[in-house]
Formats: C-alpha cells, structure tokens, sequence
C-alpha cells in the first residue's frame, strides 16, 4: 500500500483568486499522477473553505477558500485531512461549520476539528483494501480556539510533558490503534521557521511511537525539517509547505516541500519515497534542476537524527528504507496475521 503524505495546504488568497479563473487540478500542477498512484492522501488544510463568516479579529492573517474549491481537493484524490490547525477558524464557526458540511457532502474525511471536543478529537478510521488505517490530528497553536463539551473548535494538545492533555492524546493514539493495522498522527506544532527540531518535539514524537503511532506527520514551520526513523516508525518533524501564496524566504525556502510517499507492507511501514516539489505561480510542481538540491538538505538535516537515505537520479526521488520484518513489540500494537 502507498499513502501520500502532504504539508501544509492554503487555498486562500491568491490561490483562491487563481481558483476563479482555473480549473480546480491547476494548483497540483505536474504532482497529479504521483498523488494519484497512492492508495491515499492525506493532507494538512491550513484554510477554511467558506463562502460566509467574519474574520477573527486580533489575527494578522486569514486564510479562507470559496467553499467550491473543495473540488480541488477531489481533483487530487485527497481522502483526509487535518483541520488542526491556527487557520481552520479565521473566519469564526459558521465558516468551519460550512467547511464540515462541505467536506462531508464530497466525502473528504477530516480531523483535528468539531462542533465540540468529542468530534475534534475523533480519529478517522478509514479501510483500504483488506487494511484499516487510523488518523489523528491536533495542534499546539491557537489555544483559544480549544474545543470543548459545548464549544467548536480544535484538538489542542499543548506540548508539555506535565499537561493532562498531553497524557489524554497518548491514551488516544493507545486506542485507536487497537482498532486499526496502521496509526498516522498529525502534529501542526511549533514556531514558524528554523530547520532544528525542538527537543520538546523530539519528546512527544517519540512517545506517539511508543504508544503505537506508526508514522508522525508533523507541520506548521512552514519550511521543511529532518525525518528521524524511531523503532522502525518515520517521524516527519516538519513537511513543510505544499501549495500557497507566501513571499518566499531565500535562506529558509519555504516554497520547497516534498511529496511523502510511504510504502507499506501488511501495515508495517517500509520505504518512505520524497519527491522534491517547488511552489510557482501559485501551482505546485515536481522539481527538476534544483531536486538533488532540495533533497541534499532534506539528507543533511535528516542525518543530523541518525537517519540513512540515498538518492534515487533516475527517479529523481530520496528514498529511506526503514522496515524490517520483527514483530511490533510496543504496547498495545496489533501485529497483521
């Protein structure tokens, strides 16, 4: 099985401008077959797609998509999203109900986000072919926007060891995982910018594996950062933006990201493939002249975490092979038959 794993999605702005005029594929520019190929996609919503609401006052930016551009998202096959996220409520809650409503209504599954606590924290349990898979989003950003038994809002999980909602989101993924082959955990965390990954980070990603979290996708730094291999399990620090409008920063180059293609077998992650991919004229594309480039500092940084990988010239992709064929020993994991 393959799932492809993408950063941060903005559809607002400009982008949403450039949907006016374009067909809902344009944004994913040359990227299509390759998101096409997996068996599912999974992305990081860092909008809200709504034609009504007001903008949240007190926040600089607001990121908001007309509502029809959730046909953009099925262009591409995306199957579940994150809405953890600090944007998933610029526009107050009648957008985010409107955003749920639509995502329902075109079959994008979702998490992260609710019309209260118990639905912000629901995972998503999805089966492909004969496997289960499992999805939980949450985020540190935004903590005024935490949902609640009454209240819309996210799954906000500070990243702090002493925090009850820290040890509430380990139970979870311990949960979850009982009822599914293959756990992806979603962490929109942290300060913008910076390649190094936060010890506190490094912290909490390793005890989401512990607790039986095969794969830890993390966001919101808006540029990419390593992947560190923990028991066998890849954590993504930071995957970096994937499609947006943003003035591009030429030391930190945040309009370079990755399609993260994990190849798994009987639920056990295997090979993760990663695709560079350059941001331009508000579409996503495949990189070419500067790939080996791009994925010379995804090799450095990922390095630095102790992780082996090797570049691929005729494919033009960096590829961490990580799988072995021991039994999954963590607490509470289910083991395929």
């Amino acid at each position: 099985m393959q799932i492809a794993i993408l950063g941060d999605v903005m559809l607002g702005r400009l982008v949403n401008d450039q949907l006016k005029m374009a067909d809902p594929p344009y944004i994913w520019g040359d990227t299509l077959p390759l998101l096409r190929q997996a068996d599912i996609r999974f992305a990081n919503l860092e909008c809200v797609l709504a034609d009504d609401g007001t903008p949240m006052p007190g926040k600089m930016y607001h990121f908001r998509s007309d509502v029809k551009n959730v046909d953009s998202l099925r262009s591409a096959g995306i199957d579940v999203v994150s809405l953890a996220n600090n944007h998933v409520l610029d526009f107050g809650v009648d957008a985010l109900r409107e955003m749920l409503l639509a995502l329902d209504q075109h079959g994008i599954l979702r998490a992260g986000a609710g019309m209260d606590l118990e639905a912000a924290r629901r995972p998503v349990v999805r089966r492909v072919g004969p496997a289960v898979l499992g999805f939980i989003a949450f985020t540190d950003n935004q903590p005024g926007w935490e949902g609640t038994v009454r209240a819309p809002g996210i799954y906000y999980v500070p990243v702090d060891a002493g925090d009850r909602r820290m040890t509430d989101l380990l139970g979870l993924v311990r949960r979850t995982k009982r009822r599914v082959l293959l756990l992806i955990v979603s962490a929109h965390w942290g300060a913008n910018w910076g390649s190094d990954v936060p010890s506190a980070h490094q912290i909490l990603a390793r005890a989401l594996i512990d607790a039986g979290a095969d794969v830890v996708f993390g966001h919101s730094a808006h540029i990419f950062r390593g992947v560190e291999i923990y028991r066998n399990r890849p954590i993504i620090y930071s995957a970096g933006d994937f499609i947006d409008d943003y003035a591009v920063d030429p030391d930190e180059r945040n309009d370079q990201s990755f399609v993260f293609l994990l190849e798994t077998t009987g639920g056990v992650p295997r090979t993760l493939r990663l695709h560079p991919t350059n941001i331009t004229r508000l579409q996503t594309r495949l990189a070419r002249r500067d790939a080996r480039e791009i994925a010379e500092r995804m090799q450095q940084l990922s390095s630095q975490l102790g992780t082996r990988s090797g570049w691929i010239e005729g494919d033009n992709v960096l590829e961490i092979r990580f799988g072995t064929d021991q039994p999954d020993n963590r607490s509470d994991a289910v083991n395929p038959d």
